[in-house]
């Protein structure tokens, strides 16, 4: 298991301060429809450091980070106990953002890359999130793209070599759950931190999932 350890020895070592299914749905939104709806989960006069028009806790605003030596540009890593996503940069920085993570032992640790991006993409429940989330059933179909769907915005793709997993990085159209446990495997974003990521993100990068269980302790 890909353990928090691996990356992490205190909250302050590592960094310090300076899902769904493929879609069935028929239809894509337009350009213009896009943009109208960017705008719409976008605050006014928006500063990705201060806005926060969601009540999210401050610590879970985007800041940008001291990353530590040796972590490859590009690359996210997903620090599952503390709730947040890095983006590591050029420079020895890194961009860091709030998350949430899936329920339980929905949550997958490992490796994975990203092999798609989609803008206001789609979102189709998978048979277990039916199962689990009859309500789901509705939308076996498919969801249309919008503010209020499951994926948001954005939504990176992660893969396990050529194998679609199921899980994904996107926007939630639920912001309040932003630093807990609330999504069946995925990991969520308020939308208007994730449409920044979003167009820094490569296809092809390295996103890291650690435990959720391991905890704060040194490698000593």
């Amino acid at each position: 298991m890909l353990t928090r350890r691996h990356f992490i020895s205190t909250s302050t070592a590592m960094f310090s301060l300076p899902i769904a299914g493929p879609a069935l749905a028929s239809s894509w939104p337009t350009t213009g429809q896009k943009a109208s709806w960017d705008s719409q989960v976008t605050p006014s006069n928006y500063d990705p450091a201060t806005s926060n028009p969601w009540g999210l806790h401050p610590r879970f605003l985007p800041q940008r980070v001291a990353a530590k030596d040796g972590l490859v540009p590009g690359d996210i890593h997903v620090d599952a106990v503390a709730r947040y996503l890095y983006h590591i940069e050029e420079g020895g920085t890194a961009m860091r953002y709030g998350v949430a993570i899936a329920r339980g032992n929905l949550y997958e640790p490992g490796t994975y890359t990203i092999r798609r991006k989609v803008e206001w993409p789609h979102w189709t429940p998978t048979a277990s999130m039916i199962e689990r989330n009859p309500e789901n059933a509705e939308f076996a179909d498919g969801m249309e793209p919008g503010p209020k769907n499951a994926l948001g915005s954005r939504a990176l793709y992660l893969y396990v070599g050529n194998r679609d997993t199921y899980l994904r990085i996107h926007g939630t159209p639920k912001p309040w759950s932003i630093g807990g446990r609330a999504s069946s495997g995925c990991v969520r974003m308020v939308m208007a931190h994730i449409n920044d990521l979003y167009s820094n993100v490569a296809i092809g990068s390295t996103v890291y999932l650690y435990s959720a269980e391991q905890s704060v302790v040194s490698d000593s």
